[in-house]
């Protein structure tokens, strides 16, 4: 026998091996207990953090809106000064160990270029001649300063409100939040763009859902969610304003919008608690200081959201530049000021 031969008897074999190996590691399934015992230890993980950056940083930001329709001319979106390294160096000033980053608003307009539509950051020719991928420079941005990484993204609803200046163009379809191609199909195409964003990025630490309990995708919620943690076990799953722990790993609110949702005193169920530092979501013309909170008072909302067992999420949006600035970038500085003086006292 030819050494050629013996090697490729020898190579089938060890391929029959590994693929018998691999289907039976497969067909092993995780008891409830053994996958309820992972949750609580990415509660308890999660719960370390303690303080999060919020980024609303979209289509909407060019626009002065805080819910966009998808029919904005995609040159709007033009952020010559963008740096995610700015915002990663404000927010590890401030003690604060992760931020979540609008990858996917009401607009349906992704911060990344998807294979599954045209609605994303290659439409946006007046940032990188369409080139560019917003998603990975805020994960290497915060990855290199030790900090974790989360991505919003939103679900479908009834976002073309005319109050928000964003009704729908007459005779156009109304988007209900997605990119185009998910016509038709809600579930597959969020699925396919989860997928994408839980295998082109790394690890990624949490994945922070808006209107997870829309009538269009509510009643298979908990198929995605099993589709999420196929893809990434270690990723924590948020619900916005779910309060239980079954359609999310942590009890959320949204303050003040749901200030009925607070978690209580004495509350020992793990939560986050999201809140903006300004009067809207995302940045616009018409916020100004007397809307903006007080450092001390972020500092208080720190203190009893970490002592009633949950996170403190804060929205701090970038400028139409793409950085952290004016009196926002201001009062994080002062956050930072005293988040480092009380941290001095208590040695």
């Amino acid at each position: 026998m030819t050494s050629n031969r013996l090697r490729i008897i020898l190579l089938a074999v060890l391929f029959v091996s590994s693929t018998a190996i691999s289907s039976q590691a497969a067909s092993i399934k995780r008891s409830p207990a053994d996958m309820e015992a992972e949750r609580a230890a990415l509660r308890e993980d999660f719960l370390k953090l303690r303080f999060g950056l919020f980024l609303h940083f979209n289509m909407a930001t060019y626009v002065n809106r805080e819910w966009a329709n998808g029919y904005e001319d995609p040159a709007f979106f033009r952020p010559d000064k963008l740096n995610c390294g700015q915002w990663a160096k404000v927010a590890s000033a401030a003690g604060m160990k992760y931020a979540v980053l609008t990858v996917k608003h009401t607009g349906g307009w992704c911060l990344w270029d998807s294979d599954h539509t045209k609605h994303d950051i290659s439409s946006f020719i007046n940032y990188e001649n369409g080139k560019g991928d917003i998603v990975r420079e805020f994960v290497k941005a915060f990855r290199a300063r030790g900090l974790k990484v989360g991505f919003y993204y939103c679900f479908p609803g009834n976002f073309s409100n005319p109050g928000y200046g964003s009704a729908v163009p007459e005779n156009r379809p109304d988007l209900h939040g997605l990119p185009p191609e998910a016509a038709g199909d809600y579930i597959g195409f969020i699925k396919k763009q989860l997928t994408e964003l839980l295998t082109n990025y790394g690890p990624i630490d949490l994945l922070w859902i808006d209107q997870y309990s829309n009538k269009y995708t509510r009643a298979r919620w908990h198929e995605i969610q099993t589709h999420v943690k196929s893809l990434q076990p270690r990723c924590l799953v948020i619900g916005n304003n779910a309060h239980n722990l079954k359609d999310s790993d942590v009890y959320s609110c949204e303050f003040p919008w749901d200030s009925k949702g607070m978690p209580p005193e004495g509350s020992t169920i793990p939560a986050e608690v999201c809140d903006k530092i300004s009067r809207t979501w995302f940045w616009n013309t018409t916020d100004g200081p007397k809307y903006t909170k007080d450092a001390t008072e972020i500092v208080k909302m720190l203190r009893l959201c970490n002592k009633r067992n949950a996170n403190y999420l804060l929205n701090v949006p970038p400028d139409r530049n793409g950085l952290i600035s004016g009196l926002h970038l201001k009062r994080m500085q002062e956050v930072a000021a005293l988040v480092s003086t009380n941290q001095k006292q208590k040695r």
